[in-house]
């Protein structure tokens, strides 16, 4: 939701409109969380792993063993 839409002045002036607002706020608030597509991996802290991802790149992009 963009920042401008919170501050927004509605203009409720009858009851049909504002019953569509409320039902809005109440779907919003049962909707479901966002939840990421992919799983996140965690830093890499151990040495070797990094050595070894290191190790792999480098190879990739030098060809060198």
């Amino acid at each position: 939701m963009a920042t401008s839409s919170i501050f927004a002045n509605f203009d409720i002036r009858d009851k049909k409109t504002a019953e569509r607002f409320v039902e809005a706020l109440e779907e919003s608030v049962h909707e479901q969380a966002w939840k990421p597509i992919a799983p996140i991996d965690p830093p890499l802290t151990d040495k070797d792993a990094i050595r070894a991802l290191l190790a792999k790149r480098l190879q990739r992009t030098c060809g060198t063993k």
